[in-house]
């Protein structure tokens, strides 16, 4: 990121791509992190409520919760730990913890799916519990995690403008600009830059999950034929 971004001119889109393209690079870096992070926070705690099956339903309603909790008083409860609003950290963390609602959810309910019969099979071999977890039954919940991590990321991409409101927020910036300015060329552009990197980034995923998944390809294509 250069220090100082650059400013929309004007009421054409022509000669403000590097305006569109420096916000899609630093809402992409939120996007990023925030997702990565919850994605951390959700793998430890599905972990547990995958093991202590009592502790599952008390936390999906703690994540539920938290979900609940307007985007603008997260920050500023955030930002009361982290001292300041004049970073990204308070708008990554509240969007990482929004993130758990749907991981949280999503890996659990994956690796209740695993056949009892793989898991005891692996205990049979000798896996300890965490071996087994990360060998075993994580991958095979991958094709419920990655349908997960999809919507928790489209969800991210779209939450993150609301930061504009307390001067981050990525392509929201265009927005508030937008709108202050009376500009509907920023607004849109904005709006549009969002719904494309929504749609690239499920994309990305998509492939990604694809190709760490290769036993689902081939189950797919032996149901078709």
């Amino acid at each position: 990121m250069i220090a100082t971004p650059p400013n929309w001119t004007g009421f054409r889109y022509a000669g403000n791509w590097d305006v569109i393209f420096y916000w899609t690079r630093v809402h992409v870096r939120l996007t990023v992190a925030a997702v990565l992070l919850g994605l951390a926070v959700s793998l430890v705690l599905a972990y547990v409520a995958h093991r202590r099956p009592a502790v599952y339903a008390p936390l999906l309603v703690l994540t539920n919760v938290v979900y609940a909790i307007p985007s603008v008083v997260m920050f500023a409860l955030i930002a009361t730990f982290t001292g300041t609003l004049l970073s990204d950290t308070p708008v990554v963390l509240a969007m990482a913890l929004y993130t758990t609602v749907i991981l949280v959810r999503n890996i659990t309910e994956g690796l209740r799916a695993v056949p009892p019969g793989v898991v005891d099979a692996a205990t049979a071999l000798g896996y300890r519990p965490f071996r087994r977890f990360t060998t075993v039954e994580l991958p095979l919940a991958l094709p419920g995690i990655i349908a997960g991590l999809r919507v928790a990321t489209v969800s991210t991409v779209s939450l993150i403008s609301v930061g504009a409101l307390v001067g981050r927020g990525g392509l929201g910036r265009l927005f508030n600009d937008g709108f202050n300015r009376r500009i509907n060329e920023e607004v849109w552009a904005g709006a549009a830059a969002i719904v494309v990197l929504a749609l690239v980034l499920d994309a990305v995923i998509v492939v990604g999950g694809r190709l760490a998944t290769p036993w689902a390809r081939r189950r797919a294509a032996g149901g078709a034929t």
